[in-house]
């Protein structure tokens, strides 16, 4: 992989609503224009959770065009070429996924759903805000990867171990 280009990066969950959109995002914010991140779900809800969006907004991640999709559209022939698809849900991870165009690196960084987080308002957001502390950390474990010097393998393996890092799996009770 060539280390001069743009890489093009797809987070996967079940409803596209929440983590895989914060992820989305933090990528395309903190790679810089050296990724572009998009999501998608195998059941879109259709709609990106309001708390989400009012996350981003709030820490100025961008949010434009940002929305609930299925992970069909990235399936298509005519359809951008992903390098690397991470899949941040438990339920996506057992889940048969199309066979993606170019046969891009995978791996699983499961991430519990805060939009299954009841309680206050405070409770709910703190949810969120620990998801997507959990999805930067491990974006930035990726972006510190020397993409283009690693073989495939040893990059496959990096890849899944970001997902069993220390802390990656966001329990409910976790302080934000």
């Amino acid at each position: 992989m060539s280390a001069d280009r743009v890489f093009n990066v797809l987070f996967l969950c079940t409803g596209n609503s929440a983590r895989s959109i914060l992820a989305e995002s933090a990528l395309n914010k903190l790679g810089e224009g050296r990724f572009c991140g998009f999501s998608a779900g195998s059941f879109p809800k259709g709609a990106v959770n309001p708390i989400a969006l009012r996350l981003l907004e709030r820490i100025d991640y961008p949010t434009e065009g940002l929305r609930s999709k299925s992970w069909e559209e990235f399936s298509q022939p005519d359809a951008s070429h992903m390098d690397f698809v991470f899949t941040v849900c438990d339920d996506a991870a057992g889940e048969t996924c199309p066979v993606w165009p170019g046969h891009p690196m995978t791996a699983h960084w499961g991430i519990e759903d805060p939009s299954h987080v009841e309680g206050t308002d405070i409770e709910r957001e703190r949810a969120f805000v620990t998801a997507l502390r959990y999805l930067e950390n491990r974006i930035k474990l990726f972006l510190a990867l020397p993409i283009a010097a690693l073989e495939a393998k040893a990059l496959g393996a990096k890849l899944r171990e970001i997902g069993h890092a220390e802390g990656s799996t966001a329990r409910r009770g976790d302080a934000a």
